[in-house]
């Protein structure tokens, strides 16, 4: 059923006065909020008709409403406007990266975890960048002696792979040189879990004159192929959550910080997530994992070069200012990819 316009204003009350108090919410409150022009009998009336709708809870008898999941959702899709960011916020998120191109990427995702959570003072998460979703950029072969040589893998998120080698006396700077650039050319620009076993072999069947030379070469690769596809998710801020009246329970502190010691569901959780979308909200039991039902996820991609790499998140409770939140996270995807790219 189509909300009336007098019910959008109704809810929108409800729901920016019980974010800011994490209190039931009464019609003499909604009465007073800005554009509501309504007496409290009639907004009572209307607040019945929205819980038995579904878009509102009343979690005691004689007290006011909260928004259900039902009702947060429609907020989101329907009645919060884009939020803004203060002076402050925008300094916090663009300072952070200010010096940061020369440091490697697992700091700049760490520093970057932990002023999210600083700036919205809830947990935050962001999945590291995967080896094999790294574009690849390019082969080196270095010689150390006459008799070893050096093997770097680059690609173009900035991770770098290396592996000495024997080297076969016969082989010339030249010919290295020309094997060296075939293979860059054959490559450049796949993913890492592009360049296939398959893959590796016709390559290696193009350059069977030089196969015993380059056999280690290719050791590299192979061993990237089978590498532990994971990538680490960071955390930052992970007792803010505890704060939160929603939290206080020695059982949900409990669930929530078993849940921030599994490493692997963390990953599981932002990799579902991670899709092309501006933005991702995900609120209580629209998560697929049990162990976070009771909670609002916000997540957003980022990118190196326009290539998505992984994903950065915020949870917390459903009762969470979504628009500033999302401000914010678009905010620092937007500074985090500007830092990696390359371009």
């Amino acid at each position: 059923m189509k909300l009336s316009e007098r019910k959008k204003r109704i809810l929108h009350a409800v729901v920016a006065n019980h974010i800011q108090t994490a209190e039931p919410v009464g019609s003499r409150t909604v009465a007073r909020a800005d554009g509501i022009g309504l007496s409290s009998a009639t907004i009572r009336n209307e607040m019945a008709d929205l819980e038995e709708m579904g878009y509102l809870a009343q979690p005691h008898t004689s007290a006011g409403r909260i928004p259900s999941q039902k009702g947060y959702r429609y907020y989101v899709d329907y009645l919060m406007g884009d939020g803004r960011l203060t002076v402050e916020d925008e300094l916090s998120i663009s300072r952070f990266l200010s010096d940061e191109k020369m440091r490697e990427i697992e700091q700049i995702i760490a520093n970057a975890v932990k002023v999210l959570s600083s700036v919205t003072n809830q947990t935050s998460l962001i999945m590291g960048p995967q080896f094999q979703k790294s574009t690849f950029q390019q082969m080196r072969i270095l010689p150390l002696d006459e008799k070893r040589g050096l093997v770097v893998l680059i690609t173009h998120s900035g991770f770098i792979k290396n592996k000495v080698i024997e080297l076969d006396q016969n082989l010339s700077p030249a010919e290295l040189h020309q094997v060296v650039s075939y293979l860059n050319q054959k490559l450049y620009g796949l993913t890492i879990d592009q360049v296939t076993t398959s893959l590796i072999n016709e390559l290696k069947r193009d350059l069977f004159r030089r196969l015993e030379i380059l056999e280690q070469a290719f050791v590299l690769l192979e061993e990237s192929l089978r590498e532990e596809r994971q990538a680490r998710v960071f955390l930052g801020g992970t007792t803010n959550i505890l704060t939160q009246p929603e939290f206080r329970s020695v059982k949900k502190i409990h669930q929530m910080l078993s849940l921030f010691e599994r490493e692997s569901l963390l990953f599981e959780i932002l990799e579902q997530n991670l899709t092309e979308d501006d933005v991702v909200v995900r609120i209580g039991t629209e998560n697929e994992h049990e162990d976070i039902q009771e909670c609002t996820l916000i997540t957003a991609a980022y990118k190196i070069n326009r290539r998505i790499l992984g994903s950065v998140g915020i949870i917390g409770p459903t009762r969470m200012d979504y628009q500033w939140i999302i401000a914010v996270l678009r905010r620092l995807v937007e500074q985090l990819n500007r830092t990696l790219s390359t371009d």
